[in-house]
């Protein structure tokens, strides 16, 4: 095993694979050599940004033997093509979130990449900010005892700030809109916290953004330890806000954009607030994916764990669509052909 920097190229470069690549910076266990998009711009921009190589082709990639890693941060429905291409070409891949638009791209790409040997991770940084990770230590220390609810809301204000010729924006590019987009994110976390979804109602709305997508999403899901939990997304809110509060038998945690996070245990008078370290989660899961590439460990989001999370969103979408209660296995079963 070396200890060199992870060699990496840079895939699909809008505004997101900067955040990415400043990660990359930031833990200098990654080193971008080459940047590829299809725009001759895009590519010069990056290149000057960020360092390494504007490649001329995706091709020239892929063929390249001294890039280790492709760093994917394509659109949604380009995923299943770019990651086969990469790992045809014996290239790791780590992905951004959602793995596909749809179920069936999801356990394609994760089989193609377990049928390469290359290591597949899939960009979901929300689970390891510092406030869930304490909760989840919390919870397998037995102190929260029987899990029973929670709820979930993640907002920002999108009004006059929306491109309407992105993909991120479209019914086409980004089923179930905010949901998908930014929702996807506290599911995970329930279900990082709470344990698996078995299903979901979901309802939709399209009412401050244009366009053709929904910019206000619930989603009450049903785990299979028989807690409840609530997701509220939205894109037409006043501000960005974030909330994540876990009630269970014997304590309650209550976390806060704004306050940070609080603790209530059973018998106390009020809670208090809990100090947690604070971890940068894009380094935290680009480092983990490069220790993966080197031998050392698994991505702690893979192939199929980011296909069954979005199967649960693709399940609310297919509530709200049907207006009833819609089993994740049911999804699974036909989307998954």
């Amino acid at each position: 095993m070396t200890d060199e920097p992870l060699t990496v190229a840079c895939v699909g470069l809008g505004w997101w694979s900067d955040v990415l690549a400043d990660a990359i910076k930031r833990s200098g266990k990654l080193r971008i050599a080459a940047c590829y998009s299809r725009s001759d711009e895009k590519r010069k921009a990056f290149a000057d940004k960020y360092g390494g190589r504007a490649a001329p082709s995706y091709d020239a990639i892929l063929s390249d033997d001294s890039i280790e890693a492709i760093i994917n941060a394509t659109p949604n429905n380009a995923h299943l093509e770019t990651t086969r291409a990469a790992a045809r070409a014996g290239k790791h891949v780590f992905l951004d979130k959602p793995i596909a638009n749809t179920v069936a791209d999801g356990r394609a790409i994760a089989a193609i990449c377990r049928e390469a040997g290359v290591v597949l991770a899939i960009g979901y940084q929300r689970r390891r900010e510092g406030q869930f990770r304490w909760i989840r230590k919390q919870i397998d220390a037995g102190t929260f005892g029987k899990l029973v609810n929670a709820e979930a809301n993640i907002s920002r204000d999108r009004v006059g700030k929306i491109d309407l010729g992105s993909w991120r924006y479209t019914a086409d590019g980004m089923p179930g809109g905010v949901m998908l987009q930014i929702g996807v994110h506290y599911v995970d976390v329930l279900e990082y916290l709470i344990g698996p979804v078995k299903a979901v109602s979901g309802m939709l709305a399209q009412l401050v953004l244009p366009g053709d997508n929904p910019d206000v999403a619930s989603l009450v899901m049903e785990h299979e330890n028989g807690a409840l939990s609530t997701v509220n997304a939205s894109y037409a809110s006043a501000s960005e806000y974030y909330v994540m509060n876990i009630y269970g038998k014997e304590a309650s945690a209550y976390y806060d954009l704004h306050q940070g996070l609080r603790f209530l245990k059973r018998g106390a008078d009020r809670s208090e607030s809990v100090a947690v370290p604070k971890i940068d989660a894009f380094v935290d899961e680009l480092e983990e994916f490069a220790r993966a590439v080197r031998g050392t460990g698994q991505p702690e989001m893979n192939g199929d764990r980011a296909t069954k999370s979005l199967a649960v969103i693709r399940a609310g979408i297919k509530s709200a669509h049907e207006g009833r209660r819609v089993a994740v296995a049911e999804v699974l079963a036909e989307e998954g052909q």
